[in-house]
């Protein structure tokens, strides 16, 4: 699963509506046609790109990372203007002729197109009003700009003008998690339980430095006068004393008292308001698809049954001679699988990202510049947290409970969550859209094309060599089995009235996930609707997409070529993706790409 905090298609899968345009049999149009139309569709998103800086106050070209000096303003009102301006937004967009647009903003047209279709439809739904599920908050949000990199003094400005918003911003997000409460648009209670846990280490501080908040200033950068250093520090502890710690208690007061015991009780999205209507749109965001919840569920069954031929003659290979179900038991309890100390856990996942460092040549033309680190969750948000996440520049490894933590699952996590998956593809993505000079939502994450990548890089560690034991190859095949049942108990509790346990206990009899995972996720899966859908179904896309490229170059397959061409738009629905492999595929399955070489 990614860090972030934002935003297959198989011949036999329906397309995302919002993408169905087909160009690859358009008729030519003449260039000055081509110019104006480019030039209209580049006037749209340059315009929406200076408003949502103007809505952020966001820094400037050359200091992207740089941090900013307000919070974004999330009442009612601002939500109601934000939807009239994208709805604005895409009647321009859809007053343009998209066959008549240069082949690179096509791609911009689609994928623009698809995230202002996302961007409405959570404003219709008002999804503004639930801002917490079982492991994301908007307080947590908020925390993790503490553990930024600051780097001058105006960083470290602009975050104690954040520490002075903080209260009117909890405030505002308070107000929508009432009229949230109040139509019943809240997250199933029992996916709650515990999580005012993760306000009361603020809300309980004895001091303002012993709080997340002041731990950008225990260390500060040496160029930064030791006098103004001081100055700083003394404004942050106000700031955090007067203002976050009262906004911490108020929210932690509310939570226990008001939210929690008043939050619904019914698991599925289609009980929400409109919830069938929700449920959709969530598939369509989280998927890039239009397929129903029958027709995925259909999907996970069958896949199901296929992994778990696999998973069974991996067994046998193991050398085990009891049933599945005994060797299941045997992978959750023998000791020789855990790591005793967390720094075993964290030692082994750097091994682990080496080796495919040593094989990643043979499978990738195009390496990124960027590096990445391996860090342990921060203990505050662990016992909630996955069991592992990636991103630019950093693998998590969450070594809260140990005997959680399989390690012959490890090998599949670390190439899901670090290379060749988040923390690989991601800084491509960004070094992309820089080197082609391509418009900044094109570094936007799609569910559906990131977590489908990841997937299949767990796959793509049986050819590299990265599994060494069946009980390690057993591991890749149960996180392949966790995913297809993702997409099995997803639409089984949102759609088909499963119960927690129900979903529980299909996971626990189908993967080898251990109990704490179990829980974890399918608390994630239901209250966070539809996210759970778009790794299978993406890594679908991608494998399909590669048996088709083999079946039609043959030996003139190349599959670093092929790596390149997934990897080299970007993070895009899967219907742009299908297209784009179909137009390499018949340009003869060239590459690399010299101007990423540069």
């Amino acid at each position: 699963m990614v860090i972030l905090r934002v935003l297959c298609a198989a011949a036999a899968f329906p397309i995302f509506a919002t993408s169905s345009v087909s160009f690859s049999q358009a008729a030519a149009k003449p260039a000055q046609h081509q110019a104006t139309e480019d030039s209209r569709l580049r006037a749209i998103y340059t315009a929406e790109d200076a408003w949502r800086k103007a809505q952020r106050g966001a820094g400037d070209e050359d200091h992207p990372d740089a941090i900013l000096a307000q919070l974004p303003s999330v009442d009612a009102a601002t939500q109601q203007a934000d939807l009239a301006h994208w709805e604005g937004v895409l009647r321009q967009v859809d007053a343009l002729h998209p066959v008549s647009l240069s082949p690179t903003e096509r791609v911009n047209y689609q994928v623009f197109r698809a995230q202002l279709i996302v961007l409405i439809n959570a404003q219709k739904f008002r999804e503004y009003e639930r801002p917490v599920n079982s492991d994301t908050t908007f307080w947590s949000d908020e925390e993790d700009v503490a553990r930024a990199t600051f780097k001058s003094a105006l960083d470290y400005t602009n975050y104690i003008a954040q520490l002075n918003d903080l209260p009117r911003y909890f405030h505002e997000n308070i107000a929508n998690m009432r009229s949230g409460l109040a139509r019943g648009f809240t997250p199933p209670r029992v996916t709650l339980t515990g999580r005012d846990e993760t306000i009361l280490p603020v809300a309980d501080a004895k001091t303002p430095q012993s709080t997340i908040y002041y731990k950008p200033f225990d260390k500060m950068p040496a160029t930064i006068p030791a006098a103004e250093q001081a100055k700083l520090r003394s404004a942050a502890a106000a700031a955090i004393q007067t203002g976050v710690i009262p906004a911490y208690r108020e929210l932690l007061t509310f939570f226990r008292d008001d939210y929690l015991p008043h939050a619904q009780t019914s698991l599925a999205a289609t009980d929400l308001p409109d919830g069938k209507a929700y449920y959709q749109s969530k598939i369509l965001e989280f998927t890039t698809l239009t397929l129903t919840p029958d027709q995925i569920h259909a999907i996970g069954l069958s896949e199901m049954a296929k992994i778990h031929a696999e998973m069974l003659a991996t067994m046998q290979q193991s050398g085990f001679a009891g049933s599945l179900p005994d060797f299941l038991r045997f992978l959750r309890t023998d000791p020789q699988f855990y790591a005793r100390k967390p720094d075993d856990l964290l030692s082994r996942a750097a091994v682990i990202s080496k080796q495919f460092d040593g094989v990643a040549s043979q499978y990738f033309g195009y390496l990124p510049r960027e590096r990445f680190g391996i860090k342990p969750v921060p203990a505050a948000i662990a016992p909630f947290y996955t069991s592992a996440r990636g991103g630019p520049g950093v693998y998590l490894v969450n070594t809260y409970d140990l005997p959680a933590r399989p390690l012959y699952s490890l090998p599949a996590l670390t190439l899901h969550e670090s290379a060749p998956g988040h923390a690989f593809q991601m800084p491509i993505a960004a070094e992309v859209v820089k080197a082609r000079h391509l418009p900044k939502f094109r570094n936007a994450y799609i569910s559906a094309y990131g977590e489908g990548w990841a997937l299949y890089c767990e796959r793509l560690g049986t050819e590299m060599g990265i599994y060494h034991t069946p009980y390690e190859t057993f591991g890749m095949l149960s996180y392949q089995a966790w995913r297809a049942a993702r997409l099995v108990v997803d639409t089984g509790i949102h759609s088909q009235g499963w119960t927690r346990e129900q979903a529980q206990q299909y996971l626990r009899d189908n993967t080898a996930l251990s109990d704490h995972e179990i829980e974890t996720e399918v608390d994630r899966y239901i209250s966070w609707p539809g996210q759970a859908l778009s790794y299978y179904l993406g890594e679908m896309a991608i494998l399909n997409a590669r048996h088709k490229a083999e079946a039609a170059l043959g030996p003139r397959f190349n599959v670093r070529a092929f790596h390149d061409a997934v990897l080299e738009l970007g993070s895009v629905p899967l219907p742009v993706l299908t297209d784009h492999i179909d137009q390499w595929i018949a340009n003869g399955g060239l590459g690399p790409y010299p101007d990423m070489e540069k």
